[in-house]
């Protein structure tokens, strides 16, 4: 199976989650990622930098129609829904979903939509139920699905709701995330 696009969704204490898993990517990752985290609008100069000084991957904020580039790690841009189409993102200023955007199940869902089971799904720490809906419907569709083990999680809500909804097909600990997405990339069919 040749994986398109893995997107990791989280809100509350991801950023410390996100720092683990991103270190475990070597340099040679092909699959591209995407990062959705709620946060507050006047952070768009500040994530990008964060997440590239634990990553050996190169690091950019989500542009709209931007073509999906193997081997990269995006950023979702506060205050911006963002959508697969095509290769591309898409950023939308739709109404919040869950009081977030950029909203994880709108994500989730676009890619399940056009990637299906090329897709990976990861659901981190966080408060309410943002992603619960869009993991079902990617698993639906046959993609990966990998949510946080609540016990690990600062704010286990998202991740409860996650596996709630019948979405997580692996619950796991921070620090097997990046090497299960490894792995998983680099199966042959």
């Amino acid at each position: 199976m040749t994986y398109a696009l893995i997107a990791i969704g989280g809100s509350l204490g991801s950023f410390k989650v996100l720092q683990v898993i991103l270190a475990a990517l070597p340099p040679t990752f092909k699959v591209p990622v995407v990062i959705i985290v709620h946060r507050e609008r006047g952070q768009e100069a500040i994530l990008a930098p964060l997440v590239q000084s634990h990553c050996a991957l190169p690091v950019a904020e989500i542009e709209d129609k931007g073509r999906i580039e193997p081997g990269r790690i995006y950023i979702a841009p506060s205050d911006y829904h963002v959508l697969v189409e095509d290769g591309t993102f898409a950023l939308s200023v739709e109404a919040p979903l869950h009081h977030a955007r950029p909203s994880i199940d709108i994500t989730f869902e676009s890619m399940a939509d056009y990637y299906g089971r090329r897709a990976i799904g990861v659901i981190l720490t966080g408060t309410g139920q943002d992603g619960a809906q869009g993991m079902a419907a990617l698993r639906q569709r046959g993609g990966q699905t990998v949510v946080q083990t609540p016990a690990s999680a600062e704010a286990p809500g998202m991740p409860e709701a996650a596996i709630s909804a019948g979405a997580a097909g692996h619950v796991l600990p921070p620090e097997e995330i990046g090497p299960f997405l490894v792995k998983l990339t680099e199966e042959r069919p």
